[in-house]
């Protein structure tokens, strides 16, 4: 059971690796889950269209997708996620880059343990739940 970081067709982000996985299993711990095999795949815009083309028949460009592979209690899954993307969001959000990434992470997270964001009350939800967890973050990225 692990977490994994890889990267394809760009350079991996800045993350400190340790306590990113030390942050994301006490936010799934939170929701009564234990994390199994997850793997974080940090792409470009274009790898994440193919993707999204490829498996969900999706033609457009979006920051994450995840791929839920879960088991009752332990969440596993591959999540992919666009840094192209995510640099425009904190650039149209005015937010650190880091802390956007952040946000996606745990995004990908949070729908492993089985909350949406569908409807707009979903989304209101998921963006509560991603505060609450960037809020156990703390000074991680600073």
């Amino acid at each position: 059971m692990a977490i994994i970081y890889q990267a394809e067709d760009v350079k991996m982000p800045p993350l400190k690796k340790r306590e990113t996985t030390n942050w994301i299993k006490s936010v799934a711990a939170s929701y009564g889950k234990k994390v199994g095999d997850v793997a974080y795949i940090f792409c470009s815009d274009a790898k994440i269209l193919e993707v999204n083309n490829q498996y969900l028949q999706h033609d457009y460009y979006t920051d994450i997708i995840t791929f839920d592979y879960t088991e009752g209690d332990t969440i596993s899954g591959d999540i992919f996620i666009s840094l192209d993307t995510v640099k425009s969001n904190s650039e149209q959000f005015n937010t650190d880059y880091i802390d956007e990434l952040h946000r996606i992470i745990i995004h990908g997270v949070l729908h492993l343990c089985g909350i949406n964001d569908k409807s707009a009350g979903e989304r209101k939800q998921m963006t509560e739940c991603e505060n609450k967890a960037l809020a156990m973050l703390g000074g991680l990225a600073k």
